[in-house]
């Protein structure tokens, strides 16, 4: 790995850790016993969520700032540089693109990790088994794998074409953009499945809960923990092929 990759990795590492520990923040703060935003709702989660990006993709500047693997994915299809550092480019290669992913995975358990540090005492409430892992991972409102693939797909197609199409646009509100556009999709588009919208942030979070002492935590839902992976991939892969004729 040279130099130039090797600081992407640390930079998706590090920015999918903030993305993650300021999202799965705001949930914990929504839904665990006690918490001082108790019951706060969805719109303070989708603020939540926003902020965690906004945040996000400004810590991961060295890498482009995906803090996603269907955005990866997306720049890969489209045939977009993955990032551009003064004169240096890391070009859309399937060897870059796993080195970003592993970065991702492995931020995104660490912001896991911190939030749920931040929220020990919490977690050790009684609580839903269901609402402590609303804090790590997503869950359908309404259990039907085809239709939460395809919701998935939707938005996520949504937030990597936009993405794409932000290179050709002169707003220059950078990682404000991209924090809209996801509050925006959680609002509108978030309810049938929490919007995962990013395979990383449903399973390195997952993999947290399935790790880590969380008293009365129950299950992890492996048997839905394909949806949120399968459906970005494919919305950020369907995104990547219309940007790549719409933009060019």
């Amino acid at each position: 790995m040279d130099g130039l990759l090797a600081d992407a990795f640390v930079s998706e590492i590090l920015g999918t850790a903030i993305l993650i520990v300021l999202g799965a923040g705001v949930v914990a703060n929504v839904v665990l016993p006690k918490s001082k935003a108790f019951d706060g709702g969805w719109l303070l989660i989708t603020f939540g969520w926003g902020i965690g990006v906004f945040a996000g993709v400004y810590v991961a500047f060295k890498s482009g700032a995906h803090i996603n693997p269907a955005v990866t994915l997306g720049l890969l299809v489209a045939d977009k540089p993955f990032a551009t550092i003064g004169h240096q480019t890391i070009d859309p290669t399937v060897a870059n693109m796993m080195v970003y992913w592993a970065g991702q995975t492995v931020g995104a358990f660490i912001g896991a990790v911190l939030a749920f540090l931040a929220f020990k005492k919490h977690f050790d409430q009684d609580a839903e088994p269901a609402n402590k892992l609303a804090v790590f991972s997503t869950a359908p409102a309404i259990r039907s794998y085809g239709w939460n693939v395809l919701t998935e797909v939707i938005g996520t197609f949504v937030l990597v074409f936009v993405v794409i199409v932000f290179g050709k646009t002169p707003s220059g509100l950078g990682p404000l953009a991209v924090a809209l556009l996801v509050l925006g999709i959680g609002a509108s588009l978030g309810g049938p499945t929490g919007y995962a919208i990013n395979p990383a942030r449903d399973l390195g979070p997952r993999i947290a809960h399935a790790l880590l002492p969380i008293r009365g935590k129950g299950s992890s839902d492996w048997a839905y923990s394909w949806v949120p992976i399968v459906g970005p991939l494919v919305g950020g892969a369907l995104a990547g092929l219309v940007g790549r004729w719409y933009v060019d």
